[in-house]
């Protein structure tokens, strides 16, 4: 009978890394989702890229009933949004914040991946 052969060899400690936020959500968009929320007909909001605008995508928040399959769930203060599959590498890392002023009120994202946004801000580019 072949005896086993066994030998011990120093291996360096593997670190884990901390996983990137898909995304962040400030005080203001939380409110916001919040009131969107206890409206009677509530449902889930997905968030996505669409190709539109002169730099090729911009953002598309919707109301779904139910996830999709591959859909990301943000889960922060109480507050549950989605994010679509096809959108988390133009969307991982970013914050998600709510603006009112004047003229309009709406939500607004700040992209760490933008590379190229057009002049009026409707779209941006990754790479």
């Amino acid at each position: 009978m072949a005896a086993l052969r066994t030998s011990l060899r120093a291996t360096k400690k593997s670190r884990l890394r901390p996983r990137k936020a898909i995304m962040t959500l400030t005080p203001k968009a939380v409110e916001q989702l919040q009131r969107l929320f206890e409206q009677p007909d509530a449902r889930l909001v997905r968030i996505g890229v669409k190709n539109r605008g002169c730099s090729g995508l911009a953002y598309n928040l919707e109301y779904v009933d139910k996830p999709g399959k591959f859909d990301e769930q943000v889960e922060q203060d109480g507050v549950k949004v989605l994010v679509d599959s096809k959108a988390l590498f133009s969307i991982i890392g970013s914050e998600m914040d709510w603006i009112e002023d004047k003229l309009s009120a709406r939500f607004v994202f700040k992209n760490p991946n933008i590379t190229e946004h057009c002049g009026c801000g409707e779209s941006f580019s990754v790479s």
